[in-house]
């Protein structure tokens, strides 16, 4: 009984630990609003018509002061992913400029991106991009979905939640976007902004969506939180582009070691039989 008690207690004290990033310092962090994604339990999947809205948030919105520096143009259109067409993928990439090679002069000059390209930063280099965000830098975005897991569930970090309902990245940058708030009355803070949502509660990026800020292409109403949730769900797939075909191998592996499993206990059992 004794032992059970410990063991109890111990359980405890990791869910206790395992809590701690949804506190910070300067205030509580709200638990972002439990999404229902497409692509979180074992069978799920992106929606590719979600992921091309997203990205189209991505370019029109959030690569203003965002890199995604993992990302090439050609990612665009593989399996898995948005999977424009080849065309789109080259139309997509020669909307941004990229520097070329030296000319004979050594001078370099940009020229339109190619499906090879990585997404071009915003920013020549941190401290250009500091001097235009009032001395804040913004991350890049590529995993930010990874870097933000645990915050739909206090108990996030139990792997079985993770395979049901995901890490619970995309729900924070979702929540994040939509989730800027007036302040509580008498409290300022400069030109920071409140957002229950991210640690501290007091965020240097302003508002950055607002209604009808684009024009999707397949009629989809652009509210802050239909725009939110598709850029959060691009920025998922950005993360871990591979989740699909990594989730058929892991089911086709645990349909194999259960076939295995099965064999060798009617191979025990024909062997015990014979001995006896």
């Amino acid at each position: 009984m004794k032992t059970i008690t410990k063991l109890l207690a111990a359980a405890g004290l990791v869910l206790t630990l395992g809590t701690a990033p949804v506190m910070a310092a300067g205030g509580s962090v709200k638990l972002a609003n439990d999404i229902d994604f497409s692509f979180e339990g074992i069978f799920g999947t992106f929606d590719r018509g979600q992921l091309q809205r997203g990205y189209l948030v991505y370019k029109e919105v959030c690569a203003a002061c965002h890199s995604m520096r993992q990302l090439s143009f050609r990612n665009l259109g593989e399996p898995g992913g948005p999977e424009f067409s080849e065309d789109e993928v080259k139309a997509l990439a020669a909307t941004f400029e990229v520097p070329g090679e030296p000319d004979s002069d050594g001078e370099i000059s940009d020229r339109p991106a190619i499906p090879a390209d990585k997404f071009p930063s915003p920013f020549a280099n941190e401290q250009a991009a500091r001097a235009s965000n009032s001395g804040a830098l913004p991350p890049d975005l590529s995993l930010v979905t990874k870097s933000r897991e645990g915050w739909h569930y206090p108990w996030y970090s139990s792997p079985f939640i993770k395979l049901v309902k995901g890490n619970g990245g995309p729900e924070y940058v979702a929540s994040l976007l939509a989730g800027y708030q007036d302040p509580p009355s008498g409290e300022e803070q400069g030109n920071l902004s409140y957002n229950p949502y991210f640690p501290g509660n007091w965020i240097a990026m302003a508002p950055p969506l607002s209604e009808d800020q684009v024009e999707y292409a397949d009629g989809t109403k652009a509210t802050v939180d239909q725009m939110s949730r598709d850029v959060a769900a691009f920025m998922a797939w950005a993360a871990e582009p591979k989740m699909e075909q990594r989730k058929r191998i892991g089911f086709m592996v645990i349909i194999y070691l259960g076939v295995l499993a099965l064999l060798m206990y009617l191979v025990k059992n024909k062997i015990w039989r014979d001995q006896h």
